[in-house]
């Protein structure tokens, strides 16, 4: 899960937020999943396709399609059979972008040309091999990770982008990838990558007197600043919330502790700031150390620093009870000031806060959720508490199954919304569109690792389908504009997190528990793996 940009001019919340930013000396526009960006919706589809929802294939096709052998083996397991119907996607996605955008940062697949969104600058950096790098290795696609593994050694210099980039974007991915890849196959080459990048976004920290990181770097200057739309300038909440796990491995692996210290110093300010409700809000002034306005929620500016307060935890094994601590208050806030009920059919779902008032939508991205509860009742001594979370996780998986459920192609929408007359629906066509993310079949998977429940498969094997259905086409897989119409439009755009994170979290649904076992590793907020510090010299 991350903030990702990837319109160059246009900023959507929803289906369009215009917005831009001073920087530099240069407007600035710019888009983002973490904000509900809709998928670049004007000026790039040359000659879309448009293809009828009903005209779907049958499973045996599919498979035909994405390289079965038509004698395959009617005795395979039902899971190995799914395992390598994903693998094919991931199969087919990497060799579309190595065909058609080889070193860009992503790829447009009706087009059949090089992406790059503003968050990766203008320069082609490798987003979807850095990104695409463990998924190559866990899904043993052996010849495809020694391909990028030597673009990576030969070609990858993040130096060269010229504009501004994202530091929450850069770090999650970039290092957090090249991170994954050393923890495991341990190759040195990538850990120096990852320092190096890691190097260029010292910076960010630099211009608050709070050590507040901002939001944008230029990687030649060292120049920083924020969005000029977020709430005036200030920081986001789940992009400087986001950024300890990366830096406290790199800490961990290089015995450098500088970039622990950055991270704890921001994390301690945040925790003992004077806080409304007890909600953390997603914007804060790096200048003065404030709150900017009260906007709270568990998805978009908001997610990942939820995710990352337990997963630090976890990651330096569960030694800090001061931040186990600020976790469960965190939750306790959350959970007593945006967890709702609806009426009709009992759906619980986090709503928004916006100054002093509920907003009934629950974006796609807050479906993250259900996993990190599902993680946490992994971690939990007491029985009740345990049974309570997993509880709450699995109705919030339920709601986010819902709102796929109830749409045309089987897809949930970027948003859904909850009313008298909806519920777990898109009721904004602005709110329709789904670009390949990740976080319901991430929730899904972690509550099948966390309770063994078989329909947790079903449903990620319902959402590979439809993926495979609908966002398939001629040389790569593309986000769709509107999940409930009978014409499916394309957006153009194979992201790098599609690789990195859906295909991850499915294939490993269909794997065994032992595979990156939860209780040996923990995943950044791009699903990128590290390994969990099991002694108190393995977190020094």
């Amino acid at each position: 899960m991350g903030l990702r940009f990837y319109e160059k001019y246009f900023v959507l919340f929803g289906a369009f937020i215009g917005g831009c930013f001073l920087f530099s000396g240069v407007l600035f526009y710019f888009g983002s999943d973490r904000i509900n960006t809709a998928p670049e919706l004007q000026n790039r589809i040359v000659n879309p396709k448009v293809r009828n929802v009903h005209d779907s294939q049958s499973i045996k096709q599919m498979e035909d399609r994405l390289g079965f052998a038509s004698n395959l083996n009617v005795s395979m397991k039902e899971n190995e059979r799914r395992r390598s119907f994903t693998r094919n996607m991931m199969k087919f996605a990497w060799s579309n972008y190595v065909r058609y955008a080889w070193g860009e940062n992503e790829l447009r697949p009706i087009a059949k040309i090089g992406h790059s969104g503003s968050v990766f600058g203008r320069a082609p950096v490798g987003a979807t091999i850095i990104d695409a790098l463990d998924t190559l290795y866990i899904m043993g696609m052996n010849k495809e990770f020694d391909q990028a593994r030597d673009w990576v050694a030969q070609n990858f210099n993040l130096k060269e982008s010229l504009s501004d980039l994202s530091v929450f974007e850069t770090n999650i991915r970039f290092v957090g990838g090249l991170l994954s890849a050393y923890a495991l196959t341990k190759d040195q080459m990538f850990l120096n990558k990852a320092r190096d990048v890691a190097d260029l976004l010292m910076p960010s920290f630099n211009s608050s007197p709070f050590g507040i990181p901002m939001s944008l770097i230029n990687l030649r200057t060292g120049r920083t600043g924020n969005y000029g739309w977020a709430s005036g300038g200030c920081s986001i909440l789940s992009e400087f919330g986001s950024l300890e796990l990366e830096f406290n491995y790199l800490s961990r692996l290089t015995g450098n502790q500088t970039y622990m210290s950055k991270c704890a110093r921001v994390r301690e300010y945040v925790i003992e700031l004077q806080k409304p409700d007890g909600l953390y809000p997603n914007y804060l002034n790096p200048q003065t150390g404030k709150w900017c306005q009260k906007h709270v929620s568990v998805g978009a500016l908001g997610d990942s620093f939820y995710e990352y307060l337990l997963k630090i935890w976890i990651f330096n094994g569960k030694r800090d009870d001061h931040l186990k601590e600020a976790y469960r208050n965190a939750i306790k806030a959350i959970e007593e000031k945006l967890l709702h009920k609806s009426p009709q059919n009992n759906l619980w779902y986090f709503a928004e806060m916006k100054s002093s008032r509920i907003e009934h939508k629950m974006d796609h991205l807050a479906c993250f959720i259900a996993g990190m509860f599902a993680l946490q009742s992994l971690q939990e001594n007491d029985e009740a508490t345990r049974v309570n979370t997993l509880k709450l996780a699995e109705q919030i998986g339920h709601t986010c199954h819902e709102s796929y459920r109830k749409t045309v192609t089987g897809i949930g929408p970027e948003a859904f919304r909850f009313s008298s007359d909806a519920e777990a629906q898109a009721t904004r066509i602005s709110e329709a569109y789904y670009i390949l993310r990740p976080e319901a079949v991430e929730g899904w998977f972690y509550l099948w690792r966390a309770t063994g429940d078989e329909k947790y498969r079903e449903w990620c094997w319902e959402a590979a389908q439809a993926i495979e259905r609908h966002c398939r086409v001629e040389a790569g897989y593309s986000g769709i504009r509107n999940v409930n119409a009978q014409q499916i439009e394309h957006d153009d755009v194979q992201q790098s997190f599609f690789l990195a994170e859906t295909l991850k979290y499915l294939f490993l649904i269909f794997s065994d528990s032992t595979e990156i076992p939860l209780d040996q590793w923990v995943f950044n907020t791009e699903a990128h793996p590290f390994p969990i510090a099991h002694s108190a010299q393995q977190v020094q």
